[in-house]
């Protein structure tokens, strides 16, 4: 089973390239299947890690950011992978 963490961030008007360049200088406890990292609009920051491991697992997430560089708490979630298809979806 793999178990995929999302944990994302907006920071304050201005500071993407900050709160991005804190993200990816981030060192996880262990290390992950794949780690992703994303920007978009409003300057946020979305990182993705990928395990193998149950969804209810104790694995490594992200820190919260420095005080004063976020507009909002950090939001996170957790997935788990039923498969990757390319095309619609069978029926």
């Amino acid at each position: 089973m793999t178990l995929t963490l999302m944990w994302e961030a907006r920071a304050l008007p201005g500071r993407g390239a900050d709160l991005l360049e804190w993200a990816r200088a981030q060192r996880l406890p262990a290390v992950p299947l794949r780690r992703e990292t994303f920007t978009a609009t409003q300057d946020r920051v979305l990182v993705l890690t990928w395990w193998d491991a149950p969804e209810d697992a104790v694995v490594p997430e992200f820190p919260e950011p420095p005080a004063g560089l976020l507009t909002r708490p950090v939001h996170r979630w957790r997935f788990v992978s039923h498969g990757v298809g390319s095309g619609p979806a069978e029926g």
